[in-house]
């Protein structure tokens, strides 16, 4: 656990964050080995192929935060020094003012007391903070950058994405859940849909499946006993 009022923003996201980070690896991953860069003064942060500068991958980047080891605290960036007052972030804050978190509205908030404050405590903590960004934004996906002496920063991406559809989603799903667990299926399910602008409607008054629809086609998804998803089923559109 890293930031409690945080993680359950997170969780929400979870699955819509995971299958839009999947698409974002993929298409840094296309570019072979590379290195990515921040232009704070231009708000980009750029993906460049090593063997062939010209091949590059460019999103509009927002700060939303650093996390840093030698503070042990989590800045956000409507207060940081190179942040934007008026930016993305703002959001957070608004829905924390609304809502009473108190760790969206503080300027700098402390490690809780138990946190290791190590390299890999920082890094899902990063996660945790661009899971909840996105919940509540609606925008992905994240990148979590190492930007030196252990801290990192959270950037929301306005990338060249492809948007996400259910026929994209249901080829993607099988390889990302098997590399997750998700505290609330049902939830992600429902946010998976709310955040990628698909319609969904419940198969029963139980919510023992949920069918999810867009352009590209329709998926049911199945819940076992404990709520977790047993299955997922698909009719696909044909594209012409």
């Amino acid at each position: 656990m890293t930031y409690a009022a945080l993680q359950p923003l997170a969780d929400r996201a979870a699955l819509f964050v995971a299958l839009r980070q999947d698409a974002l690896s993929a298409a840094a991953d296309a570019l072979g080995e590379h290195r990515w860069d921040a232009d704070m003064a231009q708000g980009t942060l750029t993906f460049t192929a090593n063997d062939d500068p010209s091949r590059q991958f460019v999103t509009r980047a927002h700060l939303i935060a650093t996390i840093a080891p030698g503070p042990r605290s989590l800045l956000w960036a409507w207060a940081h020094p190179s942040g934007d007052p008026q930016g993305i972030a703002t959001q957070l804050h608004t829905y924390g003012t609304t809502h009473g978190i108190t760790e969206l509205t503080t300027p700098e908030v402390p490690f809780p007391a138990e946190a290791s404050g190590d390299d890999e405590w920082i890094a899902q903590a990063a996660h945790t903070v661009g899971g909840a960004a996105v919940e509540l934004t609606g925008r992905s996906p994240y990148y979590s950058a190492p930007v030196g002496n252990g801290t990192r920063a959270v950037f929301l991406l306005d990338a060249p994405l492809a948007p996400l559809t259910v026929a994209v989603a249901v080829v993607a799903l099988p390889r990302v859940l098997s590399g997750m667990e998700l505290s609330d299926a049902r939830t992600a399910v429902w946010d998976l849909a709310r955040l990628a602008g698909w319609t969904l409607t419940w198969t029963d008054e139980s919510f023992s499946g949920a069918i999810v629809t867009d352009a590209s086609g329709t998926a049911t998804f199945r819940f076992d006993e404990q709520a977790r998803i047993s299955g997922i089923e698909s009719t696909l559109t044909a594209q012409g």
